[in-house]
């Protein structure tokens, strides 16, 4: 699969020469067909098509940080004029970013930061206070001793791992609020529908859980039909998937952590617009995070700022 990826970047580098595009830029995504990583794409694309920019989109079929980190390092190699790539934790991303700058090709991190990297901007969520803000819902909506099961998307991913510490310092102090335990769902809905299953299974004292990663929800609800379909649970979610807003809209899912990406797409893409021109000045580009309930559904747009 990377090997065809490789060729048909080739392929399509060629093209754009031929055609004659202002620059040439490369969004490198964790996983191809996540919908999640769609919109991002969609932003970006949206946004390089006004300024009469080629980009291309290229990532992984499975999330994976080694085929993720070669694509990445082939991308450099075919001299594009600028990338955009997830962060990844490591020695390999920071080394690869350092070669792109031997190269003068300007580095964006998108949806997960790597500061300590040559990379000149981040823009995405603040994932510690997108965790804090999950816990902090939960505080408020929710009374009573809270057995709290986590489905978080993939252990080995830094933004994963800040929206946990977010969420452990905001109900550090709150004693009715325990987490009983934490599995991954690879970030695909089937993968938390089974972690959400065998944390019932394992801890039937579960009554929330919470979902870090934007597939997460959706499975989380699947994996509670299967084995506890007639308890009643707190579920916290991340993301505006349609399904998810569905779940809402149902009383299946109570809330939702919610990220933009088709703005982190927009934004990426604009802040490497600006770095052919010269540097930037803010190396930090938050995008909103907010909680969404049912009352707010009405006032959303899929992927869009409300």
């Amino acid at each position: 699969m990377l090997i065809y990826g490789y060729k048909t970047f080739f392929i399509q580098t060629e093209k754009v020469e031929s055609a004659d595009y202002a620059y040439h830029f490369a969004l490198i995504a964790e996983e191809a067909d996540n919908e999640y990583w769609r919109q991002i794409e969609k932003g970006a694309k949206e946004t390089a098509s006004k300024h009469h920019i080629y980009l291309e989109y290229l990532a992984p079929k499975r999330a994976n940080n080694d085929k993720l980190l070669k694509l990445f390092d082939r991308v450099i190699s075919a001299k594009v004029d600028g990338i955009i790539v997830q962060g990844v934790e490591g020695d390999r991303f920071v080394e690869l970013v350092h070669k792109s700058v031997e190269r003068e090709i300007p580095i964006i991190n998108v949806d997960t930061d790597v500061p300590n990297s040559e990379r000149k901007a981040y823009v995405g969520t603040d994932n510690f206070r997108a965790g804090e803000l999950a816990g902090k819902t939960l505080i408020e909506s929710t009374t009573g001793e809270q057995h709290v099961g986590v489905v978080t998307g993939r252990f080995d991913a830094i933004n994963q791992k800040q929206r946990l510490k977010g969420f452990k310092k905001a109900i550090k102090d709150i004693p009715r609020i325990h987490v009983v335990d934490i599995k991954e769902s690879n970030i695909t809905s089937n993968g938390a529908a089974q972690a959400a299953y065998s944390l019932l299974k394992q801890y039937p004292q579960i009554n929330m859980f919470l979902g870090t990663s934007a597939l997460d929800g959706i499975g989380i609800v699947d994996g509670i039909q299967q084995i506890a379909d007639n308890k009643a649970f707190t579920i916290i979610g991340f993301d505006l998937l349609p399904e998810t807003l569905q779940l809402i809209k149902e009383g299946k899912i109570d809330a939702t952590i919610a990220q933009y990406p088709k703005q982190m797409g927009k934004e990426s893409v604009n802040v490497l617009l600006e770095l052919q021109e010269g540097d930037i000045l803010d190396d930090e580009i938050y995008i909103d995070t907010k909680v969404i309930k049912k009352g707010d559904l009405s006032s959303l747009q899929d992927g869009e700022l409300p």
